[in-house]
């Protein structure tokens, strides 16, 4: 790895914590928000307000769109991928899956992309150091849920099942979006926030009725605040794609659950543990070493090599 690499991973931080932080904070809005709004509902409406938001500073900052109808069909695959998958696939399986076995399987995001990496598309170098990250992250993830969530693997076979599928949904999503990296971030994802609640509003309208919802002013307050997280965690999602690569990006998902305790300890007076402190180190240099800023090994080696010598 060259210095200047090494120097980008190192400015790439601070947008990549940041992400990490906005895609925690949502899940303490969603549960106020499903207090009273259905969540079909929510998520349109969260999709939507998010998309018309990015669509305004698009318009403001002067950004052009592509004018190629290929830049649609490739934001239609993109929001399947990185929205409607994951959502729904996440919400079908924690109806039988534990919160803690859930986070799990759902932070090994980077292990995905890994694989994937590794075994076909070959697009980014898979180094000893950022699989030993990937590995050391997840590790600090089972310590923050608890190692006894482990314990059910197996036992709710289809809502795990979803849970994974969704977790490798969102790897695919990561690498898939290195196809923008010429796009403005907020164009892309304006766009295929747009594509989610076109998809999602119907389907609520559907299944939900939601002109029956008579929501509750800290539900509306939180899915606003929701929203505008939304619409900048994915700018910052997709300039990382371009700046700091997938697999970085991916790293990003380790940092949900540290943000959770964070958050409980400081704010809800929650107790910080030995175990919850451990994995929070683990996390960071998780993170870190993905990122290139920590080197397990003196002599790295390419893993994607690997993968094309013939036994």
């Amino acid at each position: 790895m060259g210095p200047h690499r090494k120097k980008t991973s190192l400015l790439e931080l601070g947008p990549l914590l940041l992400l990490g932080v906005l895609w925690g904070i949502p899940y303490a809005l969603t549960k106020i928000a499903l207090e009273t709004i259905p969540p079909i509902t929510l998520a349109a409406v969260r999709v939507s307000l998010a998309a018309m938001v990015l669509w305004t500073v698009v318009a403001l900052a002067g950004r052009r769109l592509p004018r190629q109808w290929s830049f649609a069909g490739h934001l239609l695959v993109q929001c399947s991928i990185a929205c409607i998958i994951p959502y729904t696939f996440v919400a079908f399986g924690q109806q039988s899956v534990d919160s803690a076995l859930a986070a799990v399987l759902n932070s090994s995001t980077p292990l995905f992309v890994c694989l994937i990496g590794a075994l076909w598309t070959h697009h980014e170098p898979i180094t000893a150091g950022r699989m030993s990250g990937a590995i050391v992250g997840l590790v600090g993830v089972v310590a923050i849920a608890g190692a006894n969530a482990l314990l059910g693997f197996g036992r709710e076979t289809l809502g795990q099942a979803a849970i994974v599928l969704a977790t490798f949904s969102s790897a695919a999503s990561v690498i898939y979006g290195r196809r923008f990296v010429d796009e403005a971030p907020e164009v892309v994802a304006a766009g295929m926030l747009t594509w989610a609640a076109i998809v999602l509003i119907p389907l609520s309208l559907l299944v939900e009725a939601p002109w029956r919802v008579a929501p509750s002013f800290a539900s509306l307050a939180a899915l606003g605040v929701n929203a505008l997280v939304t619409a900048l965690g994915f700018v910052i999602y997709f300039r990382l794609i371009r700046t700091a690569g997938s697999m970085s990006t991916a790293s990003a998902s380790y940092l949900k659950p540290a943000i959770g305790v964070l958050i409980g300890c400081t704010l809800m007076g929650e107790p910080l543990t030995w175990t919850l402190a451990f994995g929070l180190c683990a996390i960071l240099v998780g993170v870190a070493a993905i990122n290139g800023s920590i080197s397990f090994s003196r002599s790295e080696f390419d893993l994607t090599r690997l993968n094309r010598i013939k036994l």
